[in-house]
């Protein structure tokens, strides 16, 4: 099979912080341009030698780190666990791991308890915006260092998604694949829906607000009143029924073209499409490319067209090099952020060899292209709108 090219912009890995402004790099490890592959084991046993010369274990003997998933029967989250506890394994790590069930009473719960048991670290995936100043609170009063996923908690070094990029990148290549399937005087006449997750706060919010953002950037013109948000609840059970409620609005017969915050909510719309008889007027991009969506684009990519990457198998290479940089007394950025590419059905295989790649029947011809001035232009909007995450929006691509 021919190799396809993914669907990059030829740009550096954006950070939320210039390089100008943070330039420390620990044993190999450089927060903001590392690639995501995984240390050796002995460079991970030597990260962690030199961590304890500054910050000996609590428990006078071996490291131990936390790790409060999200909720442990979502595929991306699991992917993050596994990559954490590979790293921690290699490196000699002991690792506690709690299920915040996408509960924030329950993230506070799980957040005492790390206290209780006086681990080293703590890596936090959890989702309600409200509940993360506390839980904040409780760990800078015990003096354990946090790195929050995903949903920024006050005082804990970000990781995760590049949410304007990542957003504006799937919305601005759903775009260009309506187009290339319907035409831009059809594709004016259809409605753009985007799966949300208000629950989580200003920074997610970022990533549908520029999934909306990069939808609308190439389809200048598109009816206002033809976008539709919903409330996804983060699972695609949840997401399936409201886009059933959803697909009652929506005219027969125009087009349908779909996004939403991450793969759990993206197959939940596919699958109301599938449920109603709409798929045939229906596209649909994730985000994430976890292994729902990869399974998504090999499967349904007559649907499931594209699914801008996040890597969560990656995640852990960077976290805990991140987190023993931090206890070897080095400073971290504010955020970092992770790359991102298309995944589309041709080339899924290409990164995720266990799924076929497949040409489905009348699938686009999308000849992408970043639409680089609205990028810009909506970075701009978010910092006048959003000044007090300024240090969480990133830099305009020159």
């Amino acid at each position: 099979m021919k190799k396809s090219t993914w669907v990059v912009v030829s740009v550096v890995l954006v950070c939320m912080m210039s390089a100008l402004a943070f330039a420390e790099e620990f044993m190999g490890f450089d927060p903001l341009n590392f690639k995501g592959e995984m240390f050796s084991a002995d460079t991970l046993k030597a990260m962690v030698q030199e961590a304890m010369k500054v910050t000996p274990p609590r428990n006078g003997k071996n490291y131990v780190f936390a790790f409060a998933n999200l909720q442990r029967d979502i595929t991306f989250c699991m992917a993050v666990e596994e990559g954490i506890k590979k790293n921690c394994e290699e490196a000699g790590i002991e690792l506690v791991i709690a299920d915040n069930r996408l509960s924030g009473p329950t993230a506070l719960a799980n957040a005492e308890s790390f206290i209780t048991r006086n681990v080293d670290f703590v890596i936090e995936f959890q989702t309600d915006v409200n509940f993360g100043p506390v839980i904040m609170q409780k760990f800078n009063a015990a003096k354990i260092p946090v790195i929050a996923i995903d949903i920024p908690m006050p005082g804990a070094t970000f990781f995760g998604v590049n949410n304007p990029y990542a957003g504006f990148l799937g919305g601005s290549y759903l775009a260009q694949a309506a187009i290339a399937k319907w035409g831009i005087d059809q594709v004016k006449k259809g409605y753009l829906v985007v799966g949300e997750l208000p629950q989580s706060g200003v920074v997610p919010a970022m990533r549908t607000e520029g999934q909306v953002a990069g939808f609308l950037g190439v389809v200048e013109g598109f009816p206002k009143d033809h976008v539709i948000l919903f409330d996804t609840k983060n699972t695609l059970d949840y997401s399936r029924s409201q886009m059933v409620n959803v697909l009652a609005r929506i005219p027969e017969g125009v087009p349908i073209m779909c996004t939403a915050i991450n793969c759990q909510a993206s197959t939940g719309i596919v699958r109301a499409l599938q449920f109603t008889k709409r798929d045939k007027d229906a596209i649909v991009v994730g985000l994430g490319c976890d292994e729902t969506g990869q399974e998504e684009l090999s499967k349904e990519g007559h649907i499931y067209v594209g699914d801008p990457a996040s890597f969560p198998e990656r995640y852990g290479n960077y976290l805990i090099p991140a987190a023993l940089m931090k206890l070897a007394g080095h400073s971290l950025p504010e955020g970092i952020f992770v790359q991102h590419v298309v995944v589309t059905p041709m080339n899924v295989c290409e990164l995720y060899p266990k799924w076929p790649c497949v040409t489905p029947e009348g699938y686009p011809e999308v000849k992408y292209e970043f639409p680089k001035d609205a990028y810009n232009k909506f970075l701009a909007e978010l910092r006048e709108k959003y000044k007090e995450y300024a240090q969480l929006i990133p830099e305009d691509i020159k």
